[in-house]
């Protein structure tokens, strides 16, 4: 859709919702005379209640957190029930238009009515603390900007552009521009490779370049779990670290406070424990008994 037709569409929804509120604001403005508003109270109390729909419907399109989202929807379908509540009893009651009913009253069933004059009046209330939270949120609300991404890649992956060495030699022969083939790269590659090659068989001294292959599923198995092994290997001698320096402070710790220290068991952290006063015994000395002759 162009820039026209949204243009169009937004002025139409405006138009709509403003004839609406037009005819709303004729019902709203005798129910809050009923319940004792005065002139000018009574002409503003239709923006209270319909005006808080609008702002949250603009906060429901603007806002991207589900939870703030959800909130503003809540508000917008409480204030709708409600306005349609009020402009279905003002069709029921035709004298409210007239001034023909009583101060207060909305119904002929008490229950109903005390229920309906709650409603009316709870409205201003309800409109200053929920639009007061929905500004709030709009107004601290970061969007999050779109990246766009080539077809064919995802966003979280990094675009690969094709490498091509500072020491290109120039002038090679059969060598096409990279705009012409696919292939252009992987054949100027080994081209390269050729032209180096040759170098390096022309002087014997030149060191050969290291290679930089992946490495196999096995080598990086074998070093993450080589990894591993020494960071379990110094979370231990942190710990056992930890529990000697407690006992020389003569406040030894517990299994459970040790384990807790380090995110690991209490039976982990008996371990260390207990290898700490396994080494301690191995470096105290010990006295023997020499019988004399």
């Amino acid at each position: 859709m162009n820039r026209t037709a949204k243009t169009l569409l937004v002025l139409a929804l405006v138009a709509v919702v403003a004839m609406a509120f037009r005819v709303s604001w004729n019902a709203l403005r005798d129910v809050a005379r009923v319940i004792g508003a005065d002139a000018t109270a009574a002409t503003l109390y239709p923006f209270v209640v319909d005006g808080l729909m609008a702002l949250a419907l603009v906060a429901t399109l603007v806002l991207t957190d589900e939870r703030d989202k959800r909130f503003a929807l809540r508000v917008l379908a409480t204030y709708t029930l409600a306005s349609l509540v009020l402009n279905y009893v003002h069709g029921l009651v035709p004298e409210l238009h007239g001034k023909a009913v009583d101060w207060g009253r909305l119904a002929d069933w008490d229950p109903a009515n005390w229920a309906l004059v709650l409603l009316a009046t709870s409205l201003p209330v309800g409109s200053i603390y929920f639009g007061s939270d929905l500004v709030a949120k709009v107004l601290h609300h970061q969007p999050t900007t779109a990246v766009r991404v080539p077809d064919g890649e995802s966003a979280d992956e990094p675009a690969h552009l094709p490498h091509t060495p500072a020491d290109t030699p120039r002038g090679l022969p059969g060598t096409a521009p990279a705009e012409t083939r696919p292939d252009a790269a992987p054949a100027l590659s080994a081209q390269v490779e050729e032209y180096a090659d040759a170098v390096r068989t022309d002087d014997p001294h030149t060191p050969h370049t290291s290679r930089t292959g992946e490495l196999s599923v096995e080598e990086e198995a074998s070093r993450q779990a080589q990894f591993e092994d020494a960071e379990l290997e110094r979370v231990r001698q942190d710990a056992r670290r930890t529990y000697a320096e407690s006992v020389q402070a003569a406040r030894p710790l517990s299994a459970r406070a040790l384990g807790e220290a380090y995110g690991m068991s209490e039976s982990w952290a008996r371990k260390q424990i207990l290898a700490v006063r396994d080494t301690e015994d191995a470096d105290r000395p010990h006295l023997v008994a020499v019988s004399g002759d």
